[in-house]
């Protein structure tokens, strides 16, 4: 008679650890663009299989474990962007990396992008957070000027040669202005996105920095993070926004909660981690 065989200690080490690895790899992926193409190959691949085991095609079956290291390296290609910024994600949790100062220029972010909606002036501001924007802070105008709701304004007022580009903020502080930012190239895009939306997409999809957008023909504001956009923000949804991505981290939180809270790579999932974080640490004062 066939006993059961349960696990040893190890055996349970091992499988808690590929179960951990799933579903922070789940975390991670979720509600982006790549988790489509990740499921499609799965299915693909579990379809292949059991076609292959049913029916006898041991050919095909050869075939497919032949394949298999370079299904992985296709996947690595594949998931490129993705897997960057999940790891630039671990290295910003609070347990590896110092706190992030809290942004006093909030205000005149605000102030200045609201006047600009308001006259339908259009606009692209970057802010730049962890990860560096040198690269595209070359391609424009060196400034080194203190966040100022007029100076920002008058940068992108019409006619004026810097009017065009985009504004990269770092540090508190105006560092180029004038600046050529990447395009998305996605193709389910639509046609409608302007110039200065694909813009804002191209620069988050490579690095952590918030971009907001002013449309000049609609006066919308929006922004873009992790390479998604959102659009229709107010002054009170903009303020609260930005306040609670660029405070620093709040103490009165625990480190696994932070770390927990940040592993959604989504725009929805940034704002209300990030805020409800500034909020406990209001409460907790």
């Amino acid at each position: 008679m066939n006993q059961i065989v349960w696990p040893g200690f190890g055996g349970g080490v091992e499988i808690l650890m590929l179960a951990c690895g799933f579903y922070f790899l789940l975390l991670f992926f979720r509600e982006t663009r790549s988790i489509k193409v990740f499921l499609g190959l799965l299915v693909v691949l579990l379809i292949l299989i059991v076609v292959t085991r049913v029916f006898h095609i041991y050919a095909l079956n050869w075939l497919l474990r032949q394949l298999s290291v370079y299904l992985a390296m296709a996947l690595l290609i594949i998931f490129q962007p993705e897997i960057r910024r999940a790891l630039a994600e671990i290295g910003r949790q609070p347990f590896l990396a110092a706190p992030v100062e809290s942004r006093g220029y909030v205000d005149s972010i605000v102030e200045a992008v609201m006047l600009l909606a308001e006259r339908r002036i259009g606009a692209l501001i970057a802010i730049e957070r962890t990860e560096s924007t040198k690269a595209i802070q070359d391609t424009g105008v060196k400034l080194d000027a203190r966040v100022n709701a007029d100076l920002l304004a008058t940068i992108f007022f019409p006619h004026t040669p810097l009017h065009d580009g985009g504004v990269i903020i770092s540090e508190t502080r105006i560092v180029a202005a004038g600046c050529l930012f990447p395009l998305c190239q996605r193709p389910e895009l639509s046609r409608g996105l302007g110039t200065r939306h694909r813009a804002a997409m191209g620069l988050t999809e490579e690095t952590d920095a918030i971009a907001i957008v002013v449309s000049e023909e609609t006066g919308t504001v929006s922004i873009s993070t992790r390479g998604r956009l959102s659009r229709d923000f107010d002054e009170d949804r903009l303020r609260r926004f930005l306040s609670g991505v660029l405070a620093k981290d709040v103490p009165g939180t625990s480190r696994w909660t932070r770390a927990r809270q940040r592993l959604d790579l989504s725009l929805d999932g940034i704002a209300k981690s990030e805020t409800r974080a500034r909020e406990e640490g209001t409460h907790a004062s």
